[in-house]
């Protein structure tokens, strides 16, 4: 969910600019970027300039995974009142990242045969979309079924302003779109859409029998250790946690991290974690510690597309990641954006390498100093180099 958030404004028309940038910013393109290999000092010189800049965040962090184990880089604050430094347990907002997550859910139930990647939308839950019937799980995953986004939609816009933290379900969700056609048929081109990973978690839900939050327990968060991450209903962060700030030059940062209710975003990008989870997540997802098979070899079958923000590198679509070339190699993962978070996360194919950036404003491609966001991007492509040699 991509979103403004003006000082000036209250608190409905933040609300409104956040639906009204987040309808601006989906497919992005991607362009493609050199990189050499840092050494530590140039990644926390890097950073530094990016927290020093006026229309920089209050504080970003990397953290960096290699064989010998993680590096951290940081640079300004966590919270501006406290001055406490940003650190690898800290809860953060992990936006569309959490698009992975359910990646993780619906590709190892695949491998169980709890559902299958040709299963449709009407078989899965009947009745919830029954214009995208026909739309199958596998493109649900990459983008390619056609689905409408409902952030798009008027009446989400109006419901987020009349109570941004109000709690809405995802059947709610896919409500505001319920009666909309496709926006093409299915399979034949890419368009992001925050409604597929709904659809896709609710077809997991029935499938299984249990619920999403049991579902990411049974498959993901037990099986790798992940303490700091979990799924909210409310507007609340788990403590202690990066504070998110709206940046506006001249003026103190506006602190907007329990605004909206990530429950608006669901299986999409409501989950919340830390970069030490985030990290072991990412490793595991995309090196194959959690399914294989055949959904695995799925998941890397890619069509032309990019995530939005752009990542570190020209980019494409597989089934709930995306792919990011380097001059220092590939990794693979997902970017995301909330009111007061930019994240990347990605790792090797051998799941040995990984990346974590975390930046607490949303400061991305026609939102914020296009200077700070390009310098963010520069910085990851940075440090994927520096994992990868």
């Amino acid at each position: 969910m991509e979103s403004v958030h003006p000082r000036a404004l209250n608190v409905a028309s933040r609300v409104a600019a956040v639906v009204a940038t987040a309808l601006l910013l989906f497919g992005i393109a991607v362009e493609g970027a050199a990189a050499s290999s840092p050494t530590p000092s140039s990644l926390h010189r890097a950073l530094a300039k990016i927290v020093e800049d006026r229309q920089g965040p209050p504080g970003v962090l990397m953290l960096v995974h290699r064989p010998g184990g993680d590096e951290l880089y940081r640079a300004g604050v966590a919270d501006v009142r406290t001055e406490a430094p940003l650190r690898r347990s800290d809860h953060i907002r992990i936006a569309s990242v959490a698009k992975t997550f359910n990646g993780a859910v619906a590709l190892s139930l695949v491998e169980r045969g709890t559902l299958a990647l040709d299963g449709t939308v009407g078989q899965g839950i009947p009745g919830l979309l029954p214009l995208a019937d026909s739309v199958k799980l596998s493109e649900l995953l990459q983008h390619t079924g056609g689905v409408p986004e409902y952030i798009r939609t008027k009446a989400f816009g109006e419901e987020l302003n009349k109570d941004p933290g109000a709690y809405r379900s995802p059947p709610e969700l896919l409500g505001f779109v319920r009666g909309e056609p496709l926006d093409f048929t299915p399979g034949s081109r890419y368009r992001y859409s925050d409604t597929d990973n709904i659809a896709a978690a609710l077809m997991a839900e029935r499938a299984s029998g249990l619920s999403y939050n049991q579902l990411l327990a049974e498959l993901v968060y037990e099986p790798l250790g992940l303490r700091g991450t979990s799924l909210p209903r409310t507007v609340a962060m788990p403590r202690p946690f990066v504070h998110g700030y709206d940046v506006v030059p001249g003026k103190p940062p506006e602190d907007v991290s329990e605004l909206i209710n990530p429950a608006g975003a669901w299986a999409s990008g409501g989950i919340v974690s830390t970069p030490a989870d985030l990290g072991r997540f990412i490793r595991a997802y995309v090196g194959g510690r959690l399914f294989g098979g055949a959904a695995r070899r799925a998941q890397f079958s890619f069509w032309p597309g990019s995530s939005s923000p752009p990542g570190p590198g020209p980019n494409a679509s597989g089934l709930s990641l995306f792919r990011y070339r380097t001059a220092c190699g590939t990794v693979f993962g997902h970017t995301g954006s909330f009111p007061g978070y930019r994240l990347f996360a990605a790792a090797d194919r051998t799941g040995r390498r990984s990346v974590v950036f975390v930046a607490n404003s949303q400061i991305v491609p026609g939102q914020g100093s296009k200077r700070v966001s390009d310098a963010m991007r520069i910085v990851q492509r940075q440090a994927v180099c520096r994992a990868l040699r």
